[in-house]
């Protein structure tokens, strides 16, 4: 096949990855020996740069015969993907140059090779697209989660291995029973193009390759009653890069779910959707129940997106009103969710512990740092009148128009059981005598990617319509192609 400039054009913002992760390994090469601290600023530039660059270039088109498309879609991807990674990039700068001094180069260049992968994932119209751009996302997740394989005078990285083999064996499960689906999939269409998919008659083993995916694909989102290694990973693997995955993988998992079943798998909808149901149920349970018996901040905030995972679903099933919520859901769940990682990173790197005693009398030590958490819990709870507020709102409104009475009902309850637990960790903040009197602070990168995500909490709460515009145009082919039967 001869590759045109037309086919590349789509491909714009993943070149620029591209062109990043060259500069980040050569910078690394011709660093020395010493440890260099400024290697972590190309691949923040190439972040913020190619996020930058996604508001003025043109990036729609089809590439390779139609396994690539850009669209609005794909644009929004990418933009929260870069995002996440321009985010997570500012609040490891720290970490990385004070626990693995010697070996920055290799964070940064597997979290860029990882963010390449979840851009390419929503424009893939191809299964064989689909599959490569997973791996290349997930097998750099699995490095990360172990990467502080040395424990640190406070304890840090103590849990890296079995974090990361805990996440490697997920993902080689996940991977295993998504690709077993895929190839019924295939043995019954014939066609590995996912257009092709969406006029395939509903036979038992095509139905079989559908509920095959869907459960390798519940693996990779965390949904419970596939959850099981979300806490132990969050609490063992390094904070900042929990921070990213406990966002950016989830929100490339649903926009290949999105592309997938309410496009190549929409005329077995009755078969999947009362799946996808009793999944957001289970979730929205149990996610916010075992948060409240938590102690560790980390494994709390695991649990907890467990449950938002459930209200995620919840919209996902919702018709396209729902995927236009769910984009707003990601967006606030993005800022608001690395955030609060990013306060953990703050008080772990200074006390070597991620317990909720840890944070006691926080806005003694630090009065700004225990705002922004205190922020950032009222997002997660869905306080008005921020960010989280107009998600979990949003949400609960198309999921009412669409007859999900029992599960609004369930998540507007389960909302208050959330707030209970978050509420835990403002009140050790703000009503708690400190242990220690020193002051707490965040190293200067760390609190600019805080000033960011709080900057979105409070603006997106405040100013709404914008997003929600944004997400209106992106599912915009999804509403379409109902109009015309295609879904």
């Amino acid at each position: 096949m001869n590759v045109s400039l037309a086919d590349l054009l789509p491909l714009g913002l993943d070149l620029a990855l591209c062109a990043g992760i060259l500069l980040t390994f050569l910078a690394d090469l011709f660093s020395g020996p010493k440890p260099n601290r400024a290697i972590g600023v190309i691949p923040a530039a190439t972040f913020a740069g190619a996020l930058i660059a996604s508001f003025q270039m043109d990036l729609n088109g089809s590439a390779f015969g139609g396994v690539y498309v850009g669209d609005h879609w794909s644009l929004f991807f990418k933009r929260a993907f870069l995002a996440a990674g321009l985010l997570v990039t500012l609040g490891s700068m720290d970490h990385v140059a004070k626990h693995q001094p010697r070996r920055q180069g290799e964070y940064y260049l597997l979290l860029m090779c990882s963010v390449l992968g979840m851009t390419l994932l929503p424009g893939a119209r191809d299964l064989v697209l689909l599959i490569v751009a997973f791996e290349l996302m997930g097998l750099p997740l699995f490095v990360l989660a172990a990467y502080a394989k040395t424990e640190d005078p406070k304890g840090v990285g103590r849990h890296g291995p079995e974090a990361g083999l805990k996440l490697y064996l997920v993902g080689a499960v996940s991977a295993a029973i998504t690709l077993f689906g895929l190839s019924f999939v295939y043995g019954m269409t014939g066609s590995t193009r996912i257009e092709a998919i969406a006029h395939t008659p509903m036979t038992p083993l095509f139905v079989l390759g559908v509920m095959l995916v869907l459960a390798g694909m519940a693996f990779k989102i965390g949904v419970v009653p596939f959850h099981m290694w979300v806490p132990d990973t969050y609490q063992g693997a390094p904070t900042p890069f929990v921070a990213f995955l406990s966002v950016a993988p989830k929100l490339a998992g649903f926009a290949a779910l999105a592309t997938l079943f309410h496009h190549g798998f929409a005329q077995v909808r009755s078969e999947w959707q009362p799946v996808f149901l009793a999944l957001s149920l289970l979730s929205m349970v149990l996610g916010n129940l075992l948060a409240v018996v938590q102690t560790n901040v980390k494994r709390l905030l695991a649990y907890s997106g467990i449950g938002h995972i459930g209200y995620m679903l919840m919209a996902f099933v919702s018709g396209a009103g729902g995927t236009t919520m769910l984009l707003f859901y990601f967006v606030a769940y993005l800022v608001t969710n690395i955030g609060a990682f990013q306060i953990v990173e703050a008080v772990e790197r200074e006390t070597g512990d991620s317990s909720i005693a840890a944070f006691e009398g926080m806005w003694k030590r630090s009065p700004t740092l225990a705002f922004a958490m205190l922020i950032f819990l009222l997002s997660l709870a869905g306080i008005p009148f921020v960010v989280g507020f107009w998600a979990k709102l949003y949400v609960f409104i198309v999921a009412w128009q669409a007859g999900l009475y029992l599960l609004v009902i369930l998540g507007a309850v389960l909302a208050v059981v959330g707030l209970f637990y978050y509420m835990q960790i403002a009140r050790s903040m703000y009503m708690l005598p400190p242990k220690r009197d020193t002051e707490l602070r965040a190293a200067p990168a760390l609190a600019l990617s805080l000033a960011l995500c709080l900057a979105g909490v409070v603006l997106f709460g405040a100013w709404p319509s914008p997003v929600l515009e944004d997400a209106g145009r992106a599912t915009e082919p999804f509403v379409t192609a109902r109009q015309v039967g295609l879904r």
